[in-house]
């Protein structure tokens, strides 16, 4: 039982950490390379310490890791699966998507 409410409580404090929209765009930036912030704030068009924040809440939920390279840190996922988790995330989201635009088709003919 105590393993099983650790593992509950895990998952809820995992899928907290991915309840931001930046947050979720920052990793799929990871999930195609390792970056630094400059890289990761150029590539979302972002300026300021919005990137620094969000990777602050990724890295304190052992999300993404950072490594010292001079005096930058290169950020990366600690784990390959949440690559897996964002593209199976947007395959539901495309299902559900289609689901609408299926409704919407059927109550315009109705």
């Amino acid at each position: 039982m105590a393993v099983s409410r650790e593992l509950q409580q895990f998952k809820a404090e995992f899928f907290k950490a991915l309840a931001h929209p930046l947050r979720i765009r920052i990793l799929e930036v990871l999930s195609e390379g390792d970056r630094n912030v400059n890289e990761i704030q150029a590539l979302l068009g972002l300026e300021g310490s919005a990137v620094s924040q969000q990777l602050a809440v990724l890295r304190a939920k052992n999300v993404v890791s950072g490594t010292k390279d001079g005096t930058s840190v290169i950020y990366s996922l600690r784990d390959p699966q949440i690559r897996e988790l964002l593209e199976v995330a947007r395959r539901i989201f495309d299902n559900h998507l289609v689901d609408a635009i299926s409704l919407l088709e059927t109550i315009r003919n109705e």
